[in-house]
């Protein structure tokens, strides 16, 4: 057994199939064991004994056959939740599906089974598993599936007379015997315990049992074909027979359901044979059966059968017509309640003795729903859909039987109008459900959305309704009444009355008003026109006092007798809160209302009493304030209690600081645990473990700090201690900062100090680290980055008026990027030029210049360009000339790529220059950037200060001597000076550069000593003169030797191999200066003529 067990288990929880696990099912209920050993999960015996307390042997039979269409369902539950691929709603079971209420909720001990699998948590429309649990518990749910479908095969076998052992069942199952006994329906009633018996006590009494199973004939198959039975899911009349599933029987609609699943639309289904119809009219119950209906599951006498497949939705019908064996009709017979077994004269409807109607065995056959198990369960109504209480047969509405059918829509009469006319009243159908008569053929029903089709049967006409249990008697058929325009009447009332509720209970959703409030107000207000959200505004406060008054009044006794007066001193103090709850549990009934509220006020106090408040008046005082809450109440009353301890804990002494070198150490432990929110005891040791060190110089927060980033000591003790390279002293990590653009760490105070004096004194491209000197100033795109961050940073650290002062330049920087940004020539000052004229006036010096040159605007620039007026100058300005080349080399200065701001400067001396505006850094003879670091340039590995100069820069030609850059100019056809313009020659140069000097840049001449042939000018600025002819005509310096040609090569990245084997090296030379000059000479070089 526990092998099978544990196989058939390990076979469900991975597949969740029950065909995989069929053979071991079939052997396990094979197994002759105890139940309580067979089964450990479901207390098999008390479910069996309560699913057959019956009376008879066929009862005892309906009741198995339930409950096995019920372990059926319950099967499909568990191999769903064992399933790999599991449905999407499988965490709840609804109440309101029709199949969950007519199988599962039809036994006891269905919803037990369901807590077994893991539905235990109570939803309002069904059971479903807690919200902390993703997945079922696959070998739990798996254990409960294999047993409920162990019980399942055994309790079918013992309906199919094929157990193998019925005795294990005998004294749980009643009216169950040997399967070799006969089957009677005689039951031997037990001899009272003061007459002597006949036979031993302990001898069980003679019981029937069950149908024996079919014998087969010698060549195995059976003497004869199965017969048709109910539908083992809907419980209708089947037509077939399924070997592959377990031998179920289905009918045509449910095996076209059931079957359409891929893995059993292969299933091979045998036909049953029809018995013979036999027995009178399930409708009228008077006349003999004429035909049998399979789509309507209905036994039909030839008067009922033609008006009831009258109805256009029922005229398809196939119908098995039968001839009764015998000539005479059972209509003149009397019958047999199949309840208590009395028999009635022909005409009565209900039972004599027990009030039953005359069908209600066949409406429990028809429909698998479980009658009520006792007199107090409420039942719904089928016509009018109206819950009565247990002990009523008749409707209080409608006045119908308890089991009655529902009614069925009166045939339309037939109108001699038009054909539309006639086919648009024939398109209207009542809902089965809620009897509410739809007027176009819809899908569903326009009242409750339920389809027609979920109901197993159909719409009877009018003529064949019950009549009310009042007549006791059964009126002939005939003609329908024309009721059809009074019954739609009912109905469009009906409909506009829930239209207008539904609308009142949306509407104070809307303003906050619950449903159970708007139907209380409806209560009170329901004969007015007033709306039920105006009345709970206006009149509802006043209701509640009044219903505080009467309760005040008023004192319920505790044993329930009549109230009384109660004395004046005495009064209740009650709020608005409490008799709002009271008046809503009330329904809306002030009387009622007043009694709930002194309930609710009694239990309240008890409940204040038992947690040890006596005094009266102050409990009523504290639930009066905290609206009859008892948790608020509560806190009310603790107040004054706590007021020592509040006092002594929040007072205005400061608490003492902690000493680590405190000889209690617990104490020390509890008061870091309690002041500075450590995690654990064990990092409250720590900390004083720290503390204690020698040398230790951190303070107590700043360890507190450490020890919650980490435990490791000597991690904590690298965050303590941090040398700031500024100030190089000891801070902990936390008191550390650093830049986004490298690694660098600083203290607070250098931090703030350094970007201090930056901004004050500094361009804003000297805010980089103070350490090292971090981000490249020259990439613009790192820098915006750069600046975006540091503004964050500076944001905490600055002094207002220097944070302010920063964002001013900040903003400055960003104008400098507007190509309409324009730096005065005059002074220091930039503004935006909106016109397009060349002469601009600076707003602060009010001097004008030109737009274009940059040079100051005189009048003979006026109508001409930059070029024409440098030439006219040239021809007729005697101080220009008189400067010669020096008044040249000033007018084609120094330009900043970046901000456009001109230099009235030479570029001699140092190539490096820094932009006295923007801070840009650039070489003054190419105008590329200078970079600090390893720069984005292909195949560049120097990391050093560098720049990337082309080979027509001054930085390589200066190093030219004069001969040799006239040679270059010669062999191009350019001319140059040689001689000064005034034919005098100068003894010092009087070149304007810019000079370094007591750490200021300043403008002085160059004072150089002059040479002749050199045009007044020293030699330094005369080969920038030549230099900057060579650049103005685009000149390729192609007068290398050979190792600068090869040095050059290397440089710009040239192919340089030596000479092959044989060749001759001025070839080889010439080659390598082909590829050189293939190299293009600089873009950013200044080529001013």
């Amino acid at each position: 057994m526990e092998e099978v067990r544990s196989r058939a288990q390990a076979l469900l929880s991975s597949s969740g199939s029950a065909q995989d696990v069929k053979a071991e099912v079939q052997t396990m209920a094979g197994l002759l064991l105890p139940l309580a050993e067979k089964y450990r999960h479901l207390e098999v015996e008390a479910m069996l004994a309560e699913n057959t307390t019956c009376r008879s042997t066929q009862e005892v039979l309906e009741s198995l056959s339930r409950l096995v269409k019920a372990l059926s369902i319950l099967e499909k539950y568990g191999c769903n939740l064992t399933s790999p691929a599991r449905p999407r709603y499988w965490r709840s079971v609804k109440h309101n599906n029709p199949v969950f209420r007519t199988t599962v909720d039809a036994i006891r001990g269905g919803r037990t089974v369901l807590f077994l699998y893991g539905y235990t948590s109570q939803q309002i429309d069904g059971l479903s598993f807690p919200d902390d649990v993703t997945e079922p518990d696959a070998a739990k749910v798996a254990a409960v599936t294999l047993e409920v479908m162990t019980l399942r095969t055994e309790v079918d076998m013992l309906v199919k007379g094929s157990h193998p052992h019925p005795d294990n069942f005998r004294g749980v199952i009643p009216f169950l015997t040997q399967q070799d006994q006969p089957v009677t329906d005689a039951v031997v009633e037990e001899q009272p315990a003061d007459k002597p018996a006949d036979k031993p006590a302990d001898k069980p009494r003679e019981v029937p049992s069950l149908p024996p199973k079919p014998a087969p004939d010698p060549g195995g198959q059976p003497l004869k074909p199965p017969t048709a039975s109910d539908c083992s899911l809907c419980g209708a009349a089947s037509s077939l027979v399924c070997p592959s599933c377990d031998g179920q029987t289905f009918c045509d609609a449910c095996d076209d359901l059931f079957h359409r699943l891929p893995s059993r639309a292969d299933h091979r289904r045998d036909p049953l044979q029809s018995p013979p119809v036999v027995g009178i009219c399930t409708i009228c119950g008077i006349s003999a059966v004429h035909a049998q209906c399979s789509a309507c599951a209905q036994r039909l006498c030839e008067n009922c059968d033609k008006l009831f497949h009258s109805h256009p939705d029922r005229r398809g019908h196939d119908r098995a017509f039968v001839t009764p064996a015998k000539a005479s009709s059972p209509s003149l017979s009397p019958w047999a309640c199949a309840r208590c077994t009395t028999v009635n004269e022909m005409r009565a409807v209900l039972c004599v003795t027990c009030e039953r109607p005359r069908l209600a065995a066949a409406a429990v056959q028809e429909v698998p729903v479980s009658a009520p198990t006792s007199p107090s369960t409420e039942w719904r109504c089928r016509s009018c859909t109206v819950v009565n209480q247990g002990s009523s047969i008749l409707c209080e509405v409608c006045e119908r039987p308890r089991l009655a059918t529902r009614p069925p829509v009166a045939p339309a009469p037939s109108s001699p109008g038009p054909p539309s006319e006639s086919g648009a009243k024939l398109s209207q159908w009542m809902c089965q459900f809620c009897t509410y008569v739809n007027s176009s053929p819809t899908a569903v029903c326009e009242m409750c959305n339920l389809s027609p089709r979920d109901s197993a049967g159909a719409s009877l006409p009018q003529s064949l309704q019950q009549t009310p249990s009042g007549t006791r008697d059964v009126r002939p058929p005939a003609e329908p009444a024309p009721r059809v325009h009074v019954e739609a009447k009912r109905q469009k009332t009906m409909r506009e009355d829930g239209l207008h509720l539904v609308q009142q209970i949306r509407e104070a959703e809307r303003r906050g008003v619950s449903a159970e409030e708007v139907y209380a107000a409806i209560c009170m207000c329901g004969g007015s026109n007033t709306s039920p959200c105006d009345w709970l505004t206006s009149e509802l406060p006043h209701l509640l006092d009044e219903i505080c008054a009467m309760a005040a009044s008023v004192q319920v006794e505790r044993d329930g007798e009549e109230a009384e007066p109660s004395a004046p001193g005495d009064a209740a103090k009650l709020s608005r809160a409490e008799a709002k709850r009271a008046w809503l549990t009330a329904g809306g009934d002030t009387d009622r209302a007043v009694r709930q509220l002194l309930r609710d006020r009694q239990v309240k106090m008890k409940e204040l009493h038992s947690l040890g408040f006596r005094d009266v008046l102050r409990c009523e005082e504290a639930l009066r304030l905290s609206g009859g809450e008892v948790k608020g109440a509560l806190s009310l009353l603790q107040r004054p209690l706590l007021e020592p301890f509040h006092q002594r804990i929040w007072t205005d002494q400061p608490e003492p600081p902690i000493d680590p070198k405190h000889p209690d150490k617990q104490r020390t432990c509890r008061r870091l645990l309690a002041l500075h929110d450590l995690p654990s005891w064990g990092r409250c040791e720590l900390v004083l473990a720290l503390l204690q060190e020698p040398d230790v110089t951190s303070s107590l927060e700043d360890v507190v700090q450490a020890v919650k980033e980490s435990q490791d000591k000597d991690f904590i003790r690298r965050v303590l201690i941090n040398e700031c390279p500024c100030c190089l002293s000891n801070f902990p990590r936390s008191k550390m900062q650093s830049l986004t653009s490298c690694q660098c760490s600083v203290c607070h105070e250098c931090f703030g100090q350094h970007f201090t004096v930056a901004v004050r004194d500094k361009h804003i491209r000297d805010m980089v680290c103070p350490v090292c000197g971090e981000p490249d100033i020259n990439e613009s795109e790192q820098l915006d980055s750069y600046f975006s961050t540091l503004d964050i940073q500076l944001r905490n650290c600055l002094e207002p008026d220097a944070y302010e002062l920063f964002h001013k330049k900040l903003t400055e920087h960003a104008l400098m990027k507007d190509p309409k940004f324009l730096w005065c020539c005059h002074c220091t000052s930039g503004f935006i030029n909106d016109g397009d004229q060349m002469k601009v006036t600076c707003p602060s010096c009010c001097r004008s210049f030109c737009a274009q040159c940059k040079k100051p605007w005189e009048p003979q620039h006026q109508d001409l360009s930059c070029e024409q007026f440098q030439q006219w100058k040239r021809d007729n300005d005697p101080d220009y000339q008189r400067q010669g080349l020096a008044g040249f080399l000033r007018d084609n200065g120094i330009t900043c790529p970046s901000c456009r701001f001109q230099y009235a400067l030479t570029k001699g001396g140092c190539m490096h220059f820094s932009c006295s505006q923007c801070r840009y850094q650039f070489c003054s003879g190419c105008n590329n950037p200078y970079h600090k670091t390893t720069c984005k340039a292909a195949q560049c590995s120097y990391s050093g200060h560098h720049a990337h100069h082309p080979r027509d820069c001054l930085f390589y030609l200066r190093d030219w001597e004069p001969p040799r850059l006239q040679a270059l100019l010669q062999r191009s056809g350019v001319e140059f000076n040689t001689d000064p313009s005034d034919a005098a020659q100068p003894d010092a140069c009087c070149v304007m550069e810019q000079k370094d000097e007591a750490g200021q840049q300043i403008d002085s001449p160059c004072g150089l000593q002059t040479q002749p042939g050199q045009a007044g000018l020293c030699e330094k600025h005369y080969r920038e003169y030549l230099v900057s002819l060579v650049n103005a005509h685009s000149l390729d310096p192609a007068l290398y030797e050979a190792s600068e040609l090869v040095r050059a090569c290397e440089r710009y990245q040239v192919d340089a191999q030596g000479p092959a084997d044989g060749e001759d090296a001025e070839l080889h030379l010439a080659g390598l200066l082909k590829k050189l000059m293939e190299v293009p000479l600089g873009e950013t070089v200044p080529r001013n003529k």
